[in-house]
């Protein structure tokens, strides 16, 4: 009977050895602040997908500058993406060129964005 319980004894302890628990590293985490970051990159994107859901094919992008330029059947379209002062940020939207052919264009535009902004 010695042997059996010898033998159980053993077994445990070598699967026992074989788990691992991983634990999280001793110190201080905290979340990256992207809130004034996060702003941009949203009302960028949204600004991206709101020309995509209007058929206005992106012609040229400068994030830096925080100007998109697209084209729709002759219509040149224009977001303007811009950081404000107090951390806000202020995109606005121009068509020129054949604008009597979809008058409703920047309407269309900027309500694909208001909506992917979740307004």
């Amino acid at each position: 009977m010695n042997k059996s319980v010898m033998l159980v004894f053993v077994i445990s302890v070598a699967m026992l050895a074989g788990c691992t628990y991983y634990q999280t590293a001793p110190g201080t985490y905290t979340p990256s602040s992207t809130a004034s970051v996060s702003k941009f990159d949203r009302s960028w994107s949204a600004t991206v997908g709101a020309f995509s859901d209007q058929g206005v094919r992106v012609t040229s992008e400068d994030r830096g500058a925080g100007v998109i330029q697209g084209t729709r059947n002759g219509i040149h379209v224009t977001g303007d993406v811009r950081q404000q002062a107090d951390g806000s940020v202020r995109v606005q939207f121009d068509t020129s060129g054949a604008t009597a052919q979809d008058s409703g264009l920047i309407d269309r535009i900027t309500q694909s964005y208001q909506g992917r902004m979740g307004r």
